[in-house]
Order: C-alpha cells, then sequence, then structure tokens
C-alpha cells in the first residue's frame, strides 16, 4: 500500500471524527437551553444567574465545536502529515 494513500484515508477517517465533535456540541448545546429554559420557568427570580450560566456553558460546548471543524479543515486541505512520508 503508498504511504501517502494510508495518509490521506486516516486524514479523512480523523476529520469525519472531528466533525463528531461539532454534532456533539450542537446536541449539548439544544439539551442546555432546554434545562435553562425549565429553571427559569420553575424560578423566574433566578434568572439572571441561570441564563449567565448558561451562557458560559454554551461557550465552552462552542469552542469545542470550533476547534473540532478547525481540525478536520486542517486535516483535508492543509494536511501537515504529508510532509511526513
Amino acid at each position: 500500500m503508498d504511504p501517502k494513500a494510508f495518509v490521506l484515508g486516516m486524514s479523512a477517517l480523523g476529520a469525519g471524527l472531528a466533525v463528531c465533535a461539532v454534532m456533539g456540541a450542537g446536541a449539548g448545546q439544544g439539551y442546555a437551553a432546554g434545562k435553562a429554559a425549565e429553571a427559569v420557568g420553575r424560578q423566574p427570580e433566578g434568572r439572571g444567574v441561570i441564563m449567565s450560566t448558561m451562557l458560559i456553558g454554551m461557550a465552552v460546548a462552542e469552542t469545542t465545536a470550533i476547534y473540532g471543524l478547525l481540525i478536520s479543515i486542517i486535516l483535508l486541505f492543509a494536511n501537515p502529515l504529508l510532509g511526513q512520508v
């Protein structure tokens, strides 16, 4: 097997796995927003604290999604591993 083809194939597989992180972050953000809405419904006076905590958590989840997207783009278009073959 050609080593270059193997590296390209594994890079495509790694990019696909990195995109799975993006899907997980989206599902987590939706779950967090739903739970925050429930919490505000139960305790309207704590709206400010609940919303700020939710937004901080969503920012962390979005950062994970951006890292996954960045890794997949690097592996597909600017593959640094090809220089090692």
